[in-house]
């Protein structure tokens, strides 16, 4: 495996030591590595380990929205008991740990003890053993199935979910619901060979493959002469249907893994293949990663993966997550607890009516999205009438993750203009198009508007709040009135809310008449021929159709009229101080 000459013995340790002196926001500690920058106080904390010799599992799984900690095993084995407790309590913070590793014998054996002595010592732990492989077990013993590189998928959704701020058991539900809904099958055209060692721990005749190997050196379960890349994505992703988990809707995750040496360009001409025939079967590819994930040292193959998302899922996936060697979304740079004291003691959330308005927002937010989710097909037929079609995707892949990062933020005790800036954030970066950019600028202007004012929850406050997202709006994206866009809606709402301030109404009222009037304005567009976008070439198909931006935003501001009018806040008081 090793050109250069190394002492088997200590081979895992030096390259351990390597890795952390390479990455400075990483530090050893005894068993493992954890984040230099701590959690903050009451995050569950994702503990994930297993042997080394998988680059980049495990240890390059670690940082922001992934691991806090990995304890490190040598070679193809797993770390010890006593590895796993002192990493879990070198990063505990009080909202208890979750062990995830691969399930093996020695893994399970292992965390299980650390686990127990952990809960001896008051620390709530929950264990999830990834089990996506379905060549290393029948159809109803899924418990038996061995992790591999499923696992970056369950890793992944478990430490969105930490870092969003979720408590324990909601934090293991998602990662077992993630873990149910996976799977994988791996072929190999050669063995690993071991440091030191002098032949590989298992060979392939020339000219055949081996299907449904481990990635320890364990042999396939059958051999097959050596395909074509077409054939071995029918294989790989026939295998996989064939296994679809019950329940399971029609948007996949697809993992595409090459296991040392089987590398990029080959990984690339292999996934057009296996992207045609998943969509051949009906299924929508969402945010697919393609390279090395969990590799085997030196051996030449390839895994697949298929990882059923639901809604929620979805976002969790999407969520941002910066470590060594997994990047998605963006994510702040990690800060010392000073700096992180620092910047908490100039939110806004220090104004009392700030903090209190900033719950009321993140409920709203996932009142629009149970809304949004609801209504994703009918979007997505109104956008195809004349344009792509994804519109009902895009916004909810963006309200998905709007809330994962609100609810972060509220957790940190954000204001509401942090909260609305978080979650605009998480709009842009995961909803895609035009309607994803503007949906972040939109939040993001009207949080910083009503950070601005003395009282978030006035109808004035509200009215200056859509004037600031509109304005961002029509910036960004140049739409006018007439256009055929949810400028249309948009433009008469801020309209009318102005209205309804200047007439001293309350806010529940306020919003009531902007929600009547988001609703008229965006069924007229029926009417209209678009002037930007898509749409434009198929203008006339357009017409006597409703346009689909339009329509969502009527949506959602009937969400916030219904969300107003049941808030026991939103009362004349409002209006009083308006007019005051």
């Amino acid at each position: 495996m090793t050109v250069l000459d190394y002492d088997a013995t200590t081979f895992a340790d030096e390259a351990l030591a390597g890795f952390v002196a390479a990455h400075s926001e990483l530090r050893a500690v005894d068993g493992g590595i954890v984040r230099r920058a701590p959690l903050a106080d009451g995050c569950v904390s994702l503990v994930i380990g297993g042997g080394s010799g998988h680059y980049p599992a495990f240890a390059g799984l670690i940082g922001t929205g992934l691991a806090a900690g990995v304890a490190y095993g040598n070679i193809f084995a797993s770390p010890s008991a006593g590895q796993v407790h002192r990493v879990a309590r070198a990063t505990e913070r009080g909202g208890g740990v979750v062990l995830a590793f691969g399930n093996y014998a020695g893994d399970v054996l292992n965390f299980g003890q650390a686990a127990e002595r952990l809960r001896a010592e008051g620390v709530d732990v929950r264990v999830i053993a990834v089990t996506d492989d379905i060549a290393s077990g029948a159809v109803g013993e899924e418990s038996k199935r061995r992790g591999v590189a499923g696992d970056l998928a369950v890793f992944k959704i478990i430490g969105a979910a930490a870092e969003a701020g979720f408590d324990l058991d909601r934090v293991e539900e998602l990662g077992r619901r993630a873990n149910a809904r996976t799977r994988s099958l791996g072929v190999a055209f050669s063995g690993c060979t071991l440091p030191g060692a002098d032949r590989p721990l298992f060979e392939v005749p020339p000219g055949r493959m081996s299907i449904g190997l481990g990635i320890h050196g364990e042999p396939g379960i059958s051999e097959a002469d050596l395909p074509t890349s077409p054939e071995l994505a029918e294989l790989l992703v026939g295998r996989l249907l064939d296994e679809r988990p019950e329940g399971a809707g029609d948007r996949v995750v697809v993992l595409l893994n090459g296991l040392g040496t089987f590398k990029y360009e080959e990984l690339f001409v292999l996934y057009g293949h296996v992207a045609r025939l998943i969509g051949d079967a009906g299924l929508t590819i969402v945010r697919p990663e393609v390279g090395e994930l969990v590799t085997s040292l030196d051996m030449s193959g390839v895994s697949a993966t298929l990882f059923w998302v639901d809604d929620e899922l979805e976002g969790l996936w999407a969520a941002p997550a910066s470590s060594p060697a997994f990047r998605t979304g963006s994510v702040e740079d990690a800060v010392t607890e000073t700096e992180e004291a620092r910047v908490e003691s100039t939110a806004p959330a220090d104004d009392p009516r700030h903090a209190a308005a900033s719950p009321r927002v993140v409920r709203g937010l996932e009142q629009v999205r149970d809304v949004v989710l609801a209504a994703e097909d009918e979007f997505g037929r109104l956008d195809a009438v004349a344009g792509d079609g994804d519109h009902g995707i895009g916004m909810s892949r963006g309200i998905t993750a709007a809330v994962v990062a609100a609810r972060a933020a509220l957790d940190r005790g954000a204001g509401i203009g942090t909260v609305l800036a978080d979650a605009g954030e998480g709009w842009a970066e995961n909803a895609g198009g035009t309607s994803g950019a503007l949906w972040g600028v939109c939040l993001t202007a009207a949080g910083g508007s009503l950070a601005a004012e003395g009282d978030p929850s006035s109808a004035g406050a509200s009215a200056r709040a859509a004037s600031a997202g509109l304005a961002a709006i029509q910036r960004l994206g140049g739409a006018e009135v007439g256009d055929k866009t949810l400028v249309d809606a948009f433009a008469p709402t801020v309209d009318e809310l102005d209205r309804a301030s200047s007439a001293g109404l309350p806010l529940a009222d306020a919003w009531a008449g902007a929600a009547e009037v988001a609703e008229a304005a965006a069924r007229s567009t029926a009417e209209m021929r678009p002037r930007l976008g898509r749409a434009r070439p198929l203008a006339e198909k357009s017409v006597g159709h409703p346009d689909a931006g339009a329509v969502s935003f009527a949506r959602i501001t009937g969400v916030v009229a219904r969300a107003t009018a049941a808030d026991p806040t939103s009362d004349d008081r409002s209006a009083e101080r308006d007019r005051a």
